[in-house]
Formats: C-alpha cells, structure tokens, sequence
C-alpha cells in the first residue's frame, strides 16, 4: 500500500500543465520575451517595409489611375465636342450643297423649259404658217371647184355663162 500511497502522491504532485506550473514562469517569461522582441525587429526591419511600400505603391498606382481617367474623360468630352461640330458642320454643308443642287436644277429646268417653249414656238409657227398655206391652197381648190360646179350648174339650167361672171360671183360669194 505504501507503493500505491507514493504512486497517488506523484500523481498528485506532478503538474499537469508545464506552462501553468510556477516552477518554470520565469524562463517562460524569458522566451517569451525574446520571441515578442524577435517577432517586433522582423515586422519592423522586413515585413511592415515592405507592406507599406506595396500599400504606397497601390495609392501611387491608384492616384495615377485616377488622374489617367480624368484626361481621359477630358479628351473625350473634347473629342465629343469636336464630333458634335463636325457633325453640325457636315449637316450644313449638306444642306448647301442640296440647295446648290436644287438651283442648278431649277436653272437647268428654266433653260430646257425656255429651249422647249421656243420649239413649240417654232414648231407651232411652222404649223400655223403650213395650215395658212393649206387653207390658202383649199380655198384657191374651192374657187376651182365652185367655179366648175357654178358653169356647170348654169349650164344645166340652160343658162350660159361667162367665165368672167362666174369668177365675180364666187369671189363675191367666198368673201363674205
């Protein structure tokens, strides 16, 4: 029993946490230290450097950006601006050159009507001048014609009559 008595005791006295155990705080307290202060000179010396240099940079790069997109904008508000007034400046010219088009064709209406006025002129005179001549020719084929029919006439009747008189009578007769 004795040996179970030492045996319980052990147990009993034996930590069961090293770290809880008082016996070693103070090397505990050292390395601890010493890790705290080894983890503080790496963070500062490497690590936050080179943090804050990235984080610079993004900010540089960012910035960069940022006034990278405002010319940007400012270009292409301009270039807006320029295409605004080419295309203003292409809608006039456009519409001058339809007006110009549009009197030229009128001019060339005016003409072809002016050249066609004066060949129905010509035209319309010839045919005035050939209906006066035909007239002049039906009328001269009527005198023939009622002189015949009149001698013949008055022959038939038993008349007789002289060329003279009956030229006088269908001259009288024609004209009115």
């Amino acid at each position: 029993m004795a040996t179970e008595t030492n045996s319980a005791a052990e147990v009993v006295s034996a930590p069961g946490m090293p770290q809880l155990d008082f016996s070693t705080w103070g090397n505990q307290i050292f390395w601890l230290v010493l890790a705290l202060i080894a983890i503080y000179m790496i963070l500062s010396r490497v690590a936050l450097p080179r943090i804050g240099a990235v984080l610079a940079e993004r900010a540089g790069t960012i910035t960069n950006d940022l006034s990278a997109a405002e010319d940007l904008k400012a270009k292409a508000l301009e270039a807006e601006d320029a295409y605004n007034k080419a295309l203003a400046d292409a809608r006039a010219e456009a519409h001058r050159i339809v007006e110009e088009a549009k009197l030229e064709i009128k001019a060339d209406l005016d003409i072809a009507i002016a050249k066609a006025d004066t060949e129905i002129a010509a035209k319309s005179a010839e045919s005035e001048k050939a209906i006066a001549e035909i007239r002049a020719s039906a009328m001269e084929n009527v005198k023939v014609v009622a002189k015949d029919t009149a001698k013949e006439i008055v022959a038939a009747m038993g008349g007789k009559a002289d060329a003279k008189t009956v030229t006088a009578a269908v001259t009288a007769r024609m004209k009115g």
